[in-house]
């Protein structure tokens, strides 16, 4: 008899090939038989007319305060997800030196909107070096399992100490440093190195990352420290500046070491590059022999805007600044007062104290109202021009701004807009539809754990569902055997983890059962549910009849079963076929 069997369903099996109805069958953590009329399993799922893919592997995260003090690591594990990879950015926690906790919580704030609060209360510290963090890491079992880079940030913190300061130009000596932490933290298990070099990115004090005027010979240098292990990932937010030739560097480096260097490649108003020319760049690249892959985001990277969030379209008028510091049920009093309302609303932004470096995107927060939409009940994040707030506002006749604060208003001012500052310049998620079917780009960019308070991607798998297979309207769609595919086993693959993103025997039991005519994103929400209550935008899904991680059932219809069977993971996984039990 099986531990486990899921009877029925039509196995999606992560291969992109022709899908099956089949029982799938589990002893252990492991898949041991796909096949018909199985033997029967202590536990039994039915998935007749459900379809039965692998756990999804999302490669973009920053789970790395959250995996310290949180079990069930949601809002991803909600959405099928089984296996996460964090530290990506350039930010981190390890290594750490104690006087720079504090430093790490304000480049992690500044860079990912995550509360500083919530980490300053959450994390216990239990490490300095990244080995020691790891080790942590696997103190706390969790319904996922997670993997790490080694993230600049930290370790330019740790070797440079107070030198570290934007533009500090690292020493011989100090980089022969940061290259042997890295050897280290790769050596330990993490699987690969992050760094960031954009201007968006930025800490809670305003100034730029560390890797943001790192020189190529620091980078090169870095990964070479990969190289001398034998594995490892090179993974870089960066603007992309024409002086800069990342991709000559990244072409040179994957050369040399044989491994790969992923970017995130996006539609973005801070990098110099267009979209078409940095896939252009990278192909001329590895046609010569690298190994670079574009990590791409499936919809417009958005930022959802509430009054409680961390952003929304009126925070840069005197009479927002006048109650901000207020609390809420006093800003929610002032907010529904309609003397309140006409005021702000005949006010101008005041700008004065806002960094001019991302001018631009600040004005398209407060007034863009061409760029920003309105979330309906079954909101569709790939809106048209006609559900923008500028032709609402324009159909119901009232003003733009007015009908925006009314929309954040609604549910007793819990209501939200959307605003997709990057990967939606056209209007529309076209120039997605090839890249889909590229093997040189992975789906990506979820930022899991992250931008807690203006961006929820974490959903990504479930909209990938949704939209690009079921629903999509206003172009192609993604066959179901390709999306899946691309979730699991391309992103797994990726990090050399070659265990899981299949259904076949010999392969970590990491299974979904899916309900594909039910599958449906929520209405976001905001909860003030991290550590010292710090706030987070949460979405669920409907359709997720079941989530398995290592032959262990984690969700049944959405709900948490209190099972923790994920682990941390360490270095490539490996996988040896096993038997079909008879």
């Amino acid at each position: 008899m099986y531990d486990l069997v899921i009877r029925g369903g039509t196995v999606v099996d992560g291969t992109g090939g022709s899908s099956m109805v089949a029982d799938v069958a589990v002893e252990g953590d492991r898949i041991v038989a796909v096949g018909t009329d199985l033997g029967a399993g202590r536990e039994e799922i039915d998935a007749r007319g459900k379809i039965v893919t692998p756990g999804f592997v999302d490669v973009h995260t920053h789970y790395d305060g959250q995996a310290t003090w949180d079990q069930e690591m949601a809002p991803s594990s909600w959405h099928g997800v089984t296996t996460v990879v964090m530290g990506n950015c350039g930010v981190g926690f390890a290594p750490a030196r104690p006087d720079r906790h504090d430093w790490l919580i304000g480049l992690m704030e500044g860079v990912e909107d995550i509360p500083g609060t919530a980490l300053a209360e959450g994390m216990s510290w239990e490490w300095e070096t990244f080995p020691e963090y790891m080790d942590a890491l696997e103190k706390l079992p969790r319904t996922i399992d997670v993997a790490c880079h080694v993230p600049h940030g930290a370790v330019r913190a740790y070797v440079l100490g107070d030198r570290e300061q934007p533009g500090a130009v690292p020493t011989a000596e100090d980089i022969a440093e940061m290259s042997r932490i890295v050897e280290e933290g790769v050596r330990a298990g993490a699987l690969g190195f992050s760094t960031s070099r954009t201007v968006i990115h930025k800490s809670i004090d305003g100034e730029v990352v560390p890797g943001t005027t790192a020189t190529a010979e620091e980078l090169i240098e870095i990964g070479r420290a990969m190289g001398r292990v034998g594995y490892g990932v090179f993974e870089m937010a960066s603007d992309l500046n024409r002086e800069w030739n990342e991709f000559d560097w990244m072409g040179k480096l994957s050369r040399e070491t044989g491994l790969p260097v992923t970017f995130a490649a996006l539609q973005s108003i801070a990098k110099e590059l267009p979209l078409d020319e940095q896939i252009e760049t990278m192909r001329a690249e590895n046609a010569k022999g690298a190994n670079i892959v574009a990590q791409i985001a499936l919809r417009g990277n958005g930022i959802i805007m509430a009054w409680r969030g961390t952003v929304h379209p009126f925070r840069f008028r005197p009479s927002w600044r006048a109650i901000e510091g207020l609390s809420w049920e006093e800003q929610k009093a002032k907010l529904l007062d309609p003397a309140f309302k006409a005021q702000l609303l005949s006010e101008d932004n005041d700008f004065s104290e806002a960094p001019q470096d991302i001018m631009g995107l600040l004005m398209v927060v407060a007034g863009g109202w061409t760029m920003q939409f309105e979330m309906d009940e079954d909101f569709d994040y790939e809106p048209g021009a006609d559900a923008s707030i500028a032709a609402r506002s324009a159909a119901a006749g009232v003003d733009p701004a007015e009908y925006a604060y009314d929309l954040l208003c609604r549910d007793d001012a819990a209501g939200f807009t959307y605003l997709p500052i990057l990967n939606y310049a056209d209007g529309n998620l076209d120039f997605l539809e090839a890249l889909q079917d590229s093997d040189d780009t992975v789906n990506s960019l979820s930022d899991g754990g992250a931008h807690c308070g203006t961006i929820c991607d974490a959903a990504s798998p479930t909209f990938m569902l949704q939209h690009w297979v079921r629903d999509r309207k206003r172009g192609g769609r993604v066959p179901l055997e390709r999306a899946i595919k691309r979730q699991c086993r391309d992103t797994a693959l990726l990090y050399g983890l070659e265990d899981r993103g299949l259904v076949a025997p010999g392969y970590l039991a990491d299974l979904n059962v899916i309900d594909m005519e039910a599958i449906k994103l929520g209405k976001p929400w905001l909860a003030f549910d991290l550590p010292a209550g710090g706030k987070r935008l949460l979405q669920k899904a409907d359709g997720y009849v079941a989530t398995v991680k290592s032959g262990v059932v984690t969700f049944r219809d959405g709900e948490a079963q209190g099972a923790y069977p994920g682990g941390v993971i360490r270095g490539p996984q490996r996988v040896e076929l096993a038997m079909a039990a008879e």
